[in-house]
């Protein structure tokens, strides 16, 4: 067993606050009790046709807008909103998300769960608030904050099938469609309060189009310092140094950053629980599987990492 990961934040940092005023499509939160209904009779007031952007109806096992366009729900209970069976090339494998599922289960990411949940629950959003976790993975992230919103509802977007098996399961007002995040959101106008963006591609343009006027955007990314002990030893990708800039580039012609945080702490990881960090992640794809172990061998059984990550509120701008 790993030793429990304990959290040292540093301090907060903060940036300039925006509006918002775009108007938004018909409104979804009459008659909502979460706690009674099922996720989709109040997701489908926020989904809509991704082929002619009309609104999407329950029907028998599938979603149908009124020109009836189609759409599937799996056996293990997402939607297939990726039309023609489509996939994105660089969707997670089943192997990489059994390796995600493993590695969450051990704890080691549990400070930046809790401090998400607790961000989330900062934000001053309705009681009967709406979730739109962008590149969603198993939902563990989006269950969390659903938890920390008692009357919430979530849509969890991936383009991994193997991954949504997973988020349609992951809480009970949560959702889960196939989606890729680079493309326009399956979403209506202005009709979420919060989007979540861990570790996933950032599409601002639709962040900001798919968000209620006050709502914000919930961002974590990894820092420098993100598991530098592993990074040259089991190969795993560097982080980009401009990658904050980066980001602040693609969000700043529609948000304005609210505040920032890095969280950062040390974990004490077990032989098996690298292999799992290693295999979720991009490295899967670069390094051999027994190579991969291998190096993961050559660390002995117990190693100390540093987890560091940036957590990052924005609020539309100016523009909407």
């Amino acid at each position: 067993m790993s030793e429990p990961s304990a959290a040292r934040p540093r301090g907060p940092q903060s940036a300039a606050r925006g509006g918002n005023d775009v108007p938004q499509d018909r409104d979804t939160r009459q008659d909502r009790d979460p706690a009674r209904r099922s996720p989709w009779e109040t997701l489908t007031g926020v989904v809509r046709c991704p082929v002619c952007q009309d609104r999407l109806e329950a029907a028998e096992r599938s979603l149908r807008c009124p020109r009836r366009h189609t759409f599937d729900v799996a056996r293990q209970g997402y939607v297939s909103l990726l039309s023609g069976g489509k996939r994105t090339v660089n969707a997670d494998s089943a192997a990489m998300v059994q390796a995600r599922t493993e590695f969450l289960a051990s704890g080691h990411y549990a400070p930046l769960t809790d401090a998400l949940a607790r961000t989330a629950a900062s934000l001053g959003l309705p009681e009967d608030a709406t979730v739109l976790d962008a590149g969603a993975g198993t939902g563990h992230y989006l269950a969390a904050v659903l938890e920390a919103l008692p009357g919430a509802v979530g849509l969890a977007l991936d383009a991994s099938p193997y991954a949504l098996r997973r988020a349609a399961r992951a809480h009970p007002r949560a959702g889960a469609a196939s989606w890729d995040v680079w493309r326009p959101f399956p979403v209506r106008n202005g009709c979420v309060d919060v989007v979540l963006n861990v570790f996933a591609p950032r599409n601002g343009a639709e962040f900001h189009r798919v968000l209620r006027p006050g709502g914000a955007l919930l961002v974590v990314t990894p820092t420098g310092r993100h598991l530098h002990e592993l990074r040259s030893r089991l190969g795993l990708l560097e982080i980009d140094p401009d990658k904050e800039e980066r980001l602040e580039r693609t969000l700043s012609g529609h948000f304005v950053r609210e505040s920032y945080e890095t969280l950062e702490y040390t974990a004490w990881m077990s032989a098996r629980d690298v292999e799992s960090l290693a295999f979720m992640g991009p490295a899967a794809r670069h390094v051999e599987p027994e190579e991969l172990r291998t190096r993961v061998a050559a660390l002995g059984e117990r190693v100390e990492v540093t987890a560091s990550f940036g957590v990052a509120v924005y609020r539309a701008g100016a523009d909407r």
